[in-house]
């Protein structure tokens, strides 16, 4: 009975018994440890056949010296608006880390759609685009966090948006000041921290409270590009680096408060030597 038992362990679980043999890592083998239901950390790349219907979609996965991925599979699970909603599953042990899968690879798997994807986007995992418009096919074209077709750069609100995003500013941040010509750009931004709104004993106020940078771009085909950040006033800090940002731009600006930019020097040494 031993040889039909192992013979099923090897089709549900992978492989049969504890150990591998010659394993010097001490990592327990994936067959011992839960396998769950995950999604891959990244979606790289889709590519369309010249069905217009099969799509081979590419993602990271978790990978070790042990089986790690098992299952990996893409579903339809909506269309609708000029969208397909893909999701791509596979089961994996990585959520333990003594299954040894703490790395990653790249894995592929394949999907027909019921009908072309013609004009339609593709999206990935809730948050992954990619498109054929402006593709080189068969690779569909994988959008930016801006979408497919993300707005002209210039001195509008949707490229100012743009442009924080290209700056990292934090979540939440607003914008205070704009200058814009169309090719240059100075943003002043500010964002909320310290204690929760409503905190009532909190001084200062969590509502009040807020921290600011100055940050100065140039616009690319990609969009604006940050050269580089500063909370002094005038010209000299992005001259410094961008000899061509126009001084139209930057010689009005008045340095940041000190509240928005605070300064903190290093800390002195410590006086108290250590005894041999």
């Amino acid at each position: 009975m031993a040889t039909p038992l192992c013979a099923v362990a090897v089709l549900l679980l992978g492989g049969c018994g504890t150990q591998v043999a010659g394993d010097a890592s001490g990592a327990t083998p994936t067959a011992s440890i839960s396998w769950t239901t995950m999604q891959p950390s990244a979606v790289t790349a889709a590519q369309l056949a010249g069905d217009q219907r099969t799509l081979t979609l590419t993602a990271r996965v978790p990978d070790g010296k042990h089986p790690c991925v098992r299952a990996l599979k893409a579903a339809l699970t909506a269309s609708e608006r000029n969208i397909v909603w893909v999701q791509i599953t596979y089961s994996s042990p990585s959520g333990d880390r003594s299954s040894g899968c703490t790395g990653e690879r790249t894995a592929s798997t394949r999907l027909v759609l019921p009908k072309p994807l013609g004009n339609q986007k593709l999206v990935v995992d809730q948050d992954t685009q990619f498109t054929a418009d402006g593709a080189k096919l068969p690779a569909l074209r994988l959008c930016g966090e801006l979408g497919c077709n993300p707005p002209a750069t210039g001195c509008t609100t949707a490229s100012y948006e743009q442009a924080m995003i290209a700056a990292d500013a934090p979540e939440h941040s607003y914008r205070d000041a704009e200058h814009c010509d169309g090719k240059w750009l100075v943003i002043d931004f500010s964002w909320r921290t310290g204690p929760v709104c409503g905190d009532t004993t909190a001084t200062p106020s969590g509502c009040t409270s807020r921290l600011g940078d100055r940050v100065f771009f140039r616009a690319e085909p990609a969009g604006w590009k940050t050269i580089t950040a500063s909370s002094t006033g005038g010209c000299t800090a992005v001259q410094h680096v961008e000899p061509k940002f126009p001084t139209a731009l930057c010689a009005s600006l008045a340095p940041l408060s000190a509240s928005l930019h605070p300064s903190y020097p290093p800390q002195s040494p410590s006086a108290t030597a250590t005894a041999p």
